[in-house]
């Protein structure tokens, strides 16, 4: 059986998955596979399992697997073995390997071999060793294939955590880790300690500790407040108050606040992220889309509409390659500096030009 990592992590956190017999995670996302391990570790250690990792160091070392999957322990009902390592299976290992998932799915063992590969092409899946992982066993692709994905993923890691974030909050998760999985990653996890510490048993939070799945009573609701709070900026000013002075077109107090949050360090990812969400709801707005539709909070509607009178839509047409230009710029893909960049944004959007000959 032939899934992806989206497709089977989430079975394979419930309790009643059984493990027994040939599992094959392949992909180039280290992450995942890591997670795949600690998602099958509580079903090893519930039913009493001895682990062991086996590093394939030629083709040889599958004799080593094999043995470890028939030795007998007077303390352990069954063996758990991780193998890592790329070196494929010959033909005689290939046969046992087979025999060994028969057994497995007959009940007539319980023992249970995860193999951590790169990630495999067609020509590897034709290939006879995969085919007994393929036809008795699990395959999992630890890949991701898109944004989508991405954040599916995460969204999993956050209930397991406790949490839910609303979408605006997502946005600038992602914003601020630069689309990065093990950055978003720990964000969570120490959105958790804040957040949610109280819905979790001292088991739970163990469990969190180790890397393992847990499984909160209920979940605590994020909105995008608690995540700014939570990301522990040092400045006098933040992005919402950036925000605040853009959408009144105070742009003297738009480049004091930018000032004040580089020299604070703020993260230019979170800057871009205020500015390019006011950017793109002007956009929107000016395209004739309700407010509402769009999300942005009644208190807030008359602000947007002020700054939608400011702008025309010769200027606003030029914001996606001003915001796609400050992105480069974060990434040293351009030499010209970020900040340099995000302050003629601002004030673009607060009705002051730097430039008028563009």
């Amino acid at each position: 059986m032939q899934d992806t990592f989206i497709q089977a992590y989430p079975k394979i956190l419930q309790p009643s998955v059984v493990v027994a017999g040939l599992w094959l995670a392949h992909g180039d996302e280290p992450l995942l596979s890591q997670w795949l391990v600690d998602a099958m570790r509580p079903h090893w250690h519930r039913q009493n399992y001895a682990i062991k990792r086996i590093e394939l160091i030629s083709t040889k070392s599958w004799q080593d697997v094999l043995s470890e999957l028939g030795s007998q322990s007077l303390f352990d009902d069954a063996s758990g073995v991780i193998v890592t390592g790329n070196h494929k299976p010959d033909k005689a290992v290939i046969a046992e390997l087979e025999r060994f998932a028969q057994e497995a799915q007959s009940g007539a063992h319980s023992h249970s071999l995860l193999w951590l590969t790169p990630k495999q092409d067609k020509r590897a899946k034709s290939s006879k060793w995969f085919a007994p992982f393929a036809q008795y066993g699990h395959v999992i692709d630890c890949n991701l294939y898109n944004e989508q994905q991405r954040q599916q993923l995460l969204q999993i890691q956050a209930q397991n955590f406790g949490l839910k974030l609303s979408q605006d909050a997502w946005q600038m998760l992602m914003s601020h880790t630069e689309h990065h999985l093990l950055s978003a990653y720990q964000t969570l996890w120490r959105l958790s300690y804040l957040f949610a510490p109280q819905l979790m048993t001292n088991e739970d939070l163990s469990n969190q500790a180790n890397g393992q799945p847990t499984q909160p009573t209920s979940n605590i609701a994020l909105d995008i407040q608690d995540l700014q709070e939570a990301l522990v900026s040092d400045a006098q000013f933040s992005v919402f108050d950036l925000s605040d002075a853009m959408l009144t077109g105070n742009s003297s107090q738009v480049a004091k606040i930018l000032f004040q949050l580089k020299a604070t360090d703020e993260p230019t990812t979170l800057v871009l992220w205020a500015i390019s969400k006011d950017m793109r709801q002007i956009m929107q707005l000016m395209d004739g889309q309700d407010p509402q539709s769009l999300g942005i909070w009644r208190s807030k509607q008359g602000l947007y509409q002020q700054a939608c009178r400011r702008q025309t839509k010769a200027q606003t047409n030029e914001w996606p390659a001003l915001l796609y230009r400050c992105d480069q710029a974060i990434k040293g893909l351009i030499r010209q500096p970020a900040w340099e960049l995000l302050l003629q944004a601002a004030l673009e959007l607060s009705g002051k030009r730097l430039f008028t000959d563009r």
